[in-house]
């Protein structure tokens, strides 16, 4: 071999040409990705023409038409303009199908499609492949596993550890509300339903309400992550998993997960120790009512096997989040409905201190004897639903009652706020009117979902309303609430229904 052979001359060459191959294929890659996705939207366009929508940009979407802190006021224009559903472009060729009929939502839900992936899948960093996002045989072995522990011989000890929660919640208000200035009551509400949950659910010893630092950090956690997840789901840059833990809002989610799990991970820990102080397991099972831990903690699948410190921590992960921050919302929007309402909310008080005197001992069987405050209770969900919306993708075609169809593969969006306010479904929407749910009164089976509906509906929806009629029957007690003029709560989607601004209220105590 020669030496002008080994020579580096002919190295510019060579690299020119691997750079023009490599630019070439990039290019091929790019036009490729670009008929991939000019053809998902020739196929979205034609699967949704039945379904009317305004006019999108092809590549931003309705992104304009839905600021992200006015979607719902958007979503209810729709729901006045377009009959049962109207679809939403995201970005190019992304959409989902927005539904807010009745029977539309009666023949989604009495099917087994999936959650939605382009959504759901964001939550797992956080809640893990808990009852939540688990599909199919797997998540039926769970639901199956958790369901005793919300049966009503469990549940009726958890009135009295509501009771001793909500006392100490408003104890602290009274002292609060002597300033006789507004105050904002989700944090209040939301401390005193993580302390509930972690009572009932975890057998916590303490409250967290009094000793609230970490408890403080971990609802800070839960709101950020409910915030970057529904950004995240409206950005097209962040839907690589790889492209968002390098972004500033990917490693802000990262932290907050990491506080969130530091709070389970503890919890769990807890329960363990305390298990191992009171014995073996199995005997512990035989002394005393399980529960939600205690049900993880001895739980077999099928094939004999306990769950995995995974598996285990991704259920109280899930059921930590939904069995506070859910409440908290519904408790908190109830509370506002009632401020703005005094006619009913002196009613409420009525019945209440007609059962209870001026005492404070509320119990199981009182729950089932408030008829007008759960009137009220429902309305109120009604006007505020806790959980906006759920997703499903259709996993086989479908054909709604009015004959339109959809093919496998639509993203569907199951608008509880929208059928909720849905004037077609509800004369009036926007008027409190508790006598909707008189007994005897007369409505569609779909047309009211707080807590959505059939075979995938929230486990813990009796738990939920016992802490609810609990909250409200001894605040009325206690209180008279008035709203603030100056700062009307302003609804805003996340995973639970929130308000932009808080939600505001003066407490005046009653003699």
């Amino acid at each position: 071999m020669s030496v002008s052979a080994l020579s580096p001359t002919w190295l510019p060459g060579s690299l020119s040409g691997l750079l023009q191959a490599a630019a070439l294929l990039g290019l091929l890659l790019l036009l490729l990705k670009a008929a991939q996705l000019y053809l998902r939207r020739q196929w979205l366009l034609r699967a949704l023409q039945q379904f009317p929508c305004p006019p999108s940009h092809w590549l931003l979407g309705h992104s304009g038409e839905f600021p992200i802190d006015l979607e719902l006021q958007q979503l209810l224009k729709r729901v006045e303009k377009f009959p049962s559903a109207c679809p939403r472009w995201l970005w190019g060729s992304e959409l989902f199908l927005i539904v807010y009929d009745p029977d539309y939502m009666k023949t989604i839900l009495g099917r087994s499609d999936p959650k939605a992936r382009v959504s759901y899948s964001f939550l797992a960093p956080w809640i893990g492949y808990g009852l939540l996002l688990l599909e199919g045989q797997t998540w039926f072995q769970h639901r199956r596993m958790l369901t005793p522990a919300f049966h009503y011989d469990i549940l009726k000890p958890y009135v009295g550890l509501m009771v001793d929660s909500v006392q100490v919640m408003l104890d602290k208000l009274e002292k609060l509300a002597r300033e006789d200035t507004p105050l904002e009551m989700y944090e209040h509400v939301s401390l005193m339903t993580l302390d509930t949950i972690m009572k009932c659910a975890f057998s916590h010893q303490g409250n967290v309400q009094l000793d609230s630092r970490t408890s403080k950090s971990y609802i800070q956690a839960v709101r950020e992550l409910s915030d970057l997840a529904l950004q995240r789901v409206r950005n097209v840059f962040h839907q690589s998993d790889f492209l968002y833990r390098l972004s500033p809002e990917g490693r802000l989610a990262h932290r907050a997960c990491q506080l969130a799990h530091e709070h389970t991970d503890r919890v769990i820990k807890q329960r363990k120790a305390q298990l191992q102080q009171e014995g073996e397991l199995e005997k512990v099972s035989r002394k005393r009512r399980l529960d939600f831990l205690d049900v993880l903690l001895f739980a077999k699948m099928e094939n004999g096997s306990s769950l995995s410190d995974q598996d285990l921590r991704a259920e109280v992960d899930t059921f930590m989040f939904e069995g506070h921050d859910t409440t908290a919302s519904g408790i908190s929007w109830i509370f506002y409905a009632l401020a703005m309402h005094p006619e009913h909310q002196h009613r409420c008080r009525e019945e209440i201190q007609g059962l209870l005197g001026d005492g404070a001992s509320i119990t199981w069987e009182h729950l089932d004897q408030m008829p007008y405050t759960t009137m009220c209770i429902k309305e109120a969900l009604r006007l505020y639903p806790p959980v906006p919306g759920v997703g499903r993708e259709l996993s086989s075609p479908i054909t709604f009652p009015d004959g339109r169809s959809l093919p496998k593969g639509i993203i569907i969006t199951l608008s509880i706020y929208g059928l909720h306010h849905n004037p077609k479904v509800w004369p009036n929407p926007e008027v409190f009117d508790p006598s909707r749910f008189a007994p005897g009164s007369a409505r569609h089976s779909h047309a009211f979902l707080p807590f959505s509906g059939g075979s995938r509906n929230c486990i813990g929806k009796q738990f939920a309303m016992n802490e609810l009629k609990v909250a409200v029957a001894l605040t009325l007690l206690r209180f008279e609430l008035l709203p603030d003029p100056t700062r009307v709560p302003i609804p805003i989607t996340r995973l639970v229904l929130k308000s932009k601004n808080g939600i505001h209220l003066r407490l005046r105590k009653l003699h």
